[in-house]
């Protein structure tokens, strides 16, 4: 198991392989003259443009980009291939130290000791005298909930490398897994986070310091993904076990990941291949999906509307949602604390780089339990043969196997029982409206009679029950405990107390014997955590998860 310091050793020596990385296979185009170095620069500098145009002439990174292109565009016309060559690798180097991450192991260690005391006191607002008697700190691992498939996780790690791949909802995301990862006392996890997220002074000061890499979102230049895939892929075969949000974004819907993105998850296969190739000790490498499950979500009206607005399918990066402000971290995390709420974090079943299960020991299943040999997937008459179409299938069955572990792993909240139970009446109610104008439809004074909601979430909870059963969900204990006991009245109050508490108005509010819906936006994102089950036949309002999506009826 690499040590906080060899990850560091590790980081650092990742960029001039990089280079060498996309260097190499972009000049080797030219050996076939499919296309030449001028085309790739030139296509370079049309997407950089592109971006450039459309960022503010103030930045002051802006400002040395568009020194840099117009640098590089005006020695294109009149330098020799070679010249060209050195240009190319420029930019290469320039995309490479942009993304690298920079890790430091003081900050990791100090990070690692007093993070979550600190954490815990501030959100709980203890003060400074309270602090310093630790004994009367309430402690994060008391509200962040590690479950799943963890018992063998320690001994993967000592066989192979780990790729962490999470349902992806909200930025505390990458925060909440680093808690985890170290409390399950595994080494610390190097991913992609978003520029934005640097951008925020603490975050920012937090994530470079812990191993992160930086991904622009903004940039849409193939030489740039295929940098940002390399430095993944390398890092791996460095031994540096990896964190990749395979939804790509956070979900603005409120559900769970329905596809994936399948580049970064591509770079599992390269790894694997690229070890075998070397001869490594410890080739493999391990994927294991697990699933972050709140009972409020940080960001849920930034993210909801930008779904609804259909902004989300072009509007990759929100720069200005709860997230990039500091008080409404702690206003969400204050109510997480004061209403002993749970964050759930589920670790899925192990997984080789083409969706197999893996046992304990580190041996890849077939569907029917049997050993097999990963290699045999590479091998092409007993030789290791790289084949892009080839791959791409099998990173396809991977991205399949991560959708069901993700369906599985998910928990049940009381604020997702009775946003469904309460969206659903209303869309039964109104079956000629379609979602948006059923959305507009419901005002302050619309409601619903207790005694008919507290029905429906009795048969929800049936379903809900059945499936969990058969392995297919997973239940908060207090959804788990009124589903055992058919008793709504906690699993309603649990939801009411939530919903109440950190957003600007509630969600729902109950008055006398009728709930309210406050605002019907919201009520909508928390029922789609349980989009696409089935459940109470309700059909599936969200088709695409992460980006955006359509307007569905």
């Amino acid at each position: 198991m690499l040590s906080v310091e060899q990850v560091a050793q590790v980081v650092s020596e990742v960029t001039g392989r990089i280079i060498e990385r996309v260097s190499a296979p972009t000049l080797g185009l030219q050996a076939g003259r499919a296309r030449s170095l001028a085309e790739t620069i030139n296509e370079t500098l049309w997407w950089e443009q592109d971006r450039l145009s459309k960022a503010d002439p103030t930045d002051e990174e802006t400002i040395a980009d568009k020194q840099f292109y117009a640098d590089i565009r005006r020695q294109l016309p009149r330098v020799s291939e070679a010249e060209q060559r050195r240009l190319l690798e420029r930019i290469v180097h320039r995309y490479a130290n942009e993304i690298a991450g920079r890790f430091s192991p003081t900050f990791y260690n100090l990070a690692a000791r007093v993070g979550p005391p600190m954490l815990s006191a501030l959100l709980t607002g203890l003060s400074p005298r309270r602090l310093l008697e630790r004994e009367t700190i309430p402690r994060l691992e008391q509200h962040v909930i590690i479950e799943g498939e963890i018992a063998n996780l320690g001994r993967l790690r000592e066989r192979g490398t780990l790729v962490v791949t999470p349902t992806h909802s909200s930025n505390l995301d990458s925060l909440v897994i680093g808690f985890a990862v170290h409390a399950l006392g595994l080494p610390p996890l190097t991913y992609g986070a978003g520029l934005n997220l640097f951008r925020n002074p603490i975050v920012g000061k937090f994530m470079h310091n812990l191993g992160a890499y930086t991904v622009d979102r903004r940039k849409r230049d193939p030489l740039y993904k295929q940098t940002l895939k390399a430095y993944a892929s390398v890092s791996l075969e460095f031994g540096q076990d990896n964190l990749f949000f395979p939804g790509g974004t956070r979900s603005r819907s409120g559900a769970i990941e329905r596809t994936l993105k399948k580049g970064l998850l591509g770079c599992s296969v390269s790894a694997y291949r690229n070890n075998l190739i070397r001869g490594r000790a410890k080739p493999d490498i391990y994927v294991v999906p697990c699933t972050i499950s709140y009972p409020l979500v940080l960001e849920a009206s930034t993210l909801i509307e930008d779904w609804l607005a259909e902004a989300g399918k072009s509007r990759y990066i929100i720069v200005d949602d709860e997230f990039s402000r500091w008080e409404r971290w702690l206003d969400f995390l204050r109510g997480i604390f004061s209403l002993d709420l749970k964050i759930h974090i589920r670790f899925g079943h192990a997984l080789d780089p083409f969706g197999n299960e893996v046992d304990g020991d580190g041996a890849s299943r077939d569907p029917r339990g049997r050993p097999i040999d990963p290699r045999g997937y590479l091998e092409v008459d007993g030789e290791l043969v790289e084949d892009p179409i080839r791959d791409a299938e099998y990173t396809r069955s991977l991205e399949q196997r991560i959708l069901r572990e993700f369906s599985t792993e998910n928990v049940v909240h009381p604020t997702h029982v009775l946003a469904f139970a309460c969206f659903e009446l209303l869309r039964r109610g109104r079956p000629e409206l379609d979602l948006y104008r059923l959305l507009g439809s419901v005002g302050p004074e619309q409601s619903l009679a207790m005694p008919e909601v507290e029905r429906e979430i009795v048969a929800l909870l049936d379903e809900l029950d059945q499936r969990t059963r058969a392995d297919q969900i997973r239940l908060s204990t207090v959804v788990g405990e009124a589903a055992a006991r058919a008793e709504v009245a906690e699993l309603v109050r649990a939801a009411l107390r939530s919903f109440g508490t950190y957003h600007a108005k509630a969600v729902v509010e109950r008055r006398g014997v009728r709930l309210h819906v406050c605002d019907a936006k919201l009520l909508f994102y928390y029922r789609n955590h349980l989009d696409g089950y089935g459940l109470r036949g309700a059909p599936t309002l969200v088709s695409s998860i992460g980006s955006g999506g359509a307007r569905h009826g």
